[in-house]
């Protein structure tokens, strides 16, 4: 067989076409519709009060499921790294327990040598993410960590926010 004759053979044959995976129980819904948009400032004052309001609690940030910071209120951490991972992590939690057959993921969670960092859908295309304090335990950090969920959940409508599309993780 010449290179030629390689050539129109190959061309012959279809290109593989690529088709989209099908939708996962645990994938965001409706991220392509519109929401009203969330005044960063509004937000921002939102976080201090939660976090005025839950002990233990060293810094919050909200992000969009793309990955955008909205606003935060943290201490020396790379803001627009973390939202980034925050994204990719709770992408992952929903393919990770889909996987393992324990239903829809609520958090995301992680344990460092020095404290503790949470990851919660909040509603629509919003996250929350946690920090917690260097000297808190895992129990005491997921309470208060759900604590501050449940306090800027219910500042959202206040805020702009569309109603709430996901169930709470309480």
């Amino acid at each position: 067989m010449t290179s030629a004759d390689t050539h129109s053979q190959s061309s012959r044959m279809p290109l593989p076409v690529r088709t989209p995976a099908p939708e996962s129980p645990g994938a965001p819904r409706g991220r392509a519709m519109k929401r009203p948009p969330l005044d960063s400032g509004r937000m921002l004052d939102a976080l201090r009060t939660v976090q005025g309001q839950v002990d233990q609690v060293a810094g919050l940030l909200v992000a969009t499921h793309d990955g955008l910071v909205l606003a935060d209120d943290t201490m020396s951490v790379e803001a627009d790294s973390v939202a980034a991972m925050s994204a990719a992590a709770i992408g992952l939690a929903a393919q990770f327990t889909a996987q393992a057959r324990i239903g829809e993921s609520r958090s995301a969670m992680f344990e460092g040598s020095s404290g503790y960092v949470c990851v919660f859908p909040v509603e629509g295309s919003l996250l929350l993410v946690v920090f917690g304090q260097p000297d808190i335990t895992m129990g005491l950090f997921t309470l208060a960590a759900k604590q501050a969920l449940t306090l800027l959940r219910h500042q959202l409508p206040a805020l702009g926010a569309a109603h709430r599309t996901r169930p709470s993780p309480e």
